[in-house]
């Protein structure tokens, strides 16, 4: 049996236009520039520090931004849908393997999205509130708390930190490219795997050796 632990937001929550209309309504209070959908586009090919610097956010001013973002995605996880697809494969990943969450955002978004969805029995267990550069050290923390093989293990996300996460700990990364970063940015980053669907979880979840990734 694996054990596939997954981002949440954009990898099975589709919130991707959601946190980009909430960016820039906070981008007058917090003093960065609004982004265009054109502009969007350039940043999904950066890393988290590169998107920092070029919508000019101070590295203070970050964890209010991703307070107040959380806040305003609270009011609106209610229309939030599943990634397409995304549904049929848990349900039938959770028949054989175990299912985890680690992500950035908050418990109660990540609650009442599962529960909305009535998803919220196929995970074994949801890490919720890391800090944007943390998931290394809460990867760590998991695999230690339920006792993992790393051979058996695999994180599922849509950014390069994901990828770069998961290869600090030693599990396989699995890169996702209906999120946040570009096909290019995550292909630099050499995932063992990289996806275009959901249902193409299910062959890599039911091997016991996993293969390294060749571009």
């Amino acid at each position: 049996m694996s054990t596939l632990i997954f981002d949440f937001d954009g990898t099975i929550a589709d919130t991707l236009e959601t946190v980009f209309r909430i960016t820039n309504q906070l981008a007058p209070r917090y003093g960065y520039r609004p982004t265009t959908p054109e502009q969007l586009a350039v940043l999904q090919d950066l890393n988290m520090q590169q998107i920092l610097q070029k919508v000019s956010v101070a590295p203070w001013q970050l964890p209010f931004i991703v307070r107040r973002l959380s806040v305003e995605l609270n009011r609106e996880i209610g229309s939030i849908d599943l990634i397409p697809g995304m549904l049929s494969v848990l349900t039938q990943l959770a028949s054989d393997h175990q299912l985890g969450i680690l992500t950035s955002n908050t418990a109660g978004n990540v609650e009442r999205f599962l529960q909305n969805h009535q998803i919220d029995t196929l995970f074994s267990f949801v890490h919720t509130g890391t800090r944007l550069f943390g998931k290394q050290r809460a990867l760590q923390r998991i695999v230690r708390q339920y006792d993992l093989l790393l051979s058996n293990t695999l994180y599922i996300g849509d950014e390069t930190r994901d990828v770069e996460a998961a290869h600090a700990v030693g599990v396989a990364a699995i890169a996702v490219t209906w999120g946040f970063n570009s096909y290019q940015a995550l292909l630099a980053k050499r995932p063992d795997f990289l996806i275009d669907r959901p249902d193409q979880l299910l062959p890599i979840a039911n091997q016991l050796e996993l293969p390294a990734f060749q571009p």
